[in-house]
């Protein structure tokens, strides 16, 4: 599972103790969804005036189907990073429920009468 996930940081150094933090709790989302094929995290400082919003921490997770990517800014990195991965949490879930709904509950499809036919 390691190897399914890559840490970056923008601005600031990665400490072991951060890459631990990061990757323990993106275990989580890989029980929540063995199809995951790879998790990027990148970890960024903004040295703005605003320090509210001067720790960013981004997501991609690539699944099949279209990736989910996404982006909290905080005060505090592990702040970030525990808001991020509630969000991804709850991504991945709600894709998991509209797959299930579709496959569950076919649409019926309408042919008009203007196509030919074929003998």
């Amino acid at each position: 599972m390691d190897d399914k996930i890559i840490i970056s940081g923008l601005n600031l150094e990665l400490t072991d103790a951060l890459k631990s933090y990061v990757k323990e709790k993106a275990g989580k989302l890989f029980e929540h969804n063995d199809r995951i094929i790879r998790a990027n995290f990148e970890l960024e400082f903004l040295p703005t005036k605003d320090p509210a919003h001067s720790f960013v921490a981004k997501a991609t997770l690539e699944i099949p189907g279209p990736n989910v990517i996404l982006s909290i800014a905080s005060d505090d990195l592990y702040k970030s990073i525990d808001e991020l991965m509630d969000k991804l949490v709850r991504q991945i879930r709600r894709a998991h429920r509209l797959e299930k709904e579709k496959r569950n509950h076919p649409q019926e499809i309408e042919i008009g009468d203007d196509i030919p036919k074929t003998k």
